[in-house]
């Protein structure tokens, strides 16, 4: 039994938002960001973070430069943008709200204890 978890559709881009919060990242440190976070349950694959990420770019949510990595590659760092701030900010208390529903309704019942 794997003990990462499956994402649900729509929450990609949440947590690439809440991964560049943390500071600019380029697109390999935005999947060991979210890995990081999530206490290693999450792992992103490439071939759906590079669209999240450019689909974020075309909603003005994240901005990007082109900068020197760690290893001392080329590569385009990701930052938020105030608009991705107020996104990272509206969807994270919507997700919240919903899994405290979600919770409530998967708690045992009066009746079932």
């Amino acid at each position: 039994m794997t003990t990462q978890a499956q994402l649900l559709p729509g929450t990609l881009d949440l947590l690439i938002l809440r991964a560049v919060s943390l500071g600019p990242l380029h697109g390999y440190g935005v999947l060991l960001r979210i890995e990081q976070i999530s206490g290693g349950a999450l792992l992103i694959e490439q071939g759906a973070l590079y669209p999240g990420l450019f689909r974020l770019l075309r909603q003005g949510l994240l901005k990007a430069d082109w900068g020197t990595s760690e290893n001392n590659r080329r590569a385009k760092f990701y930052e938020l943008t105030a608009v991705g701030l107020k996104r990272l900010q509206e969807e994270t208390d919507s997700w919240n709200r919903l899994a405290t529903a979600i919770a409530s309704a998967l708690a045992p019942q009066p009746e079932e204890i």
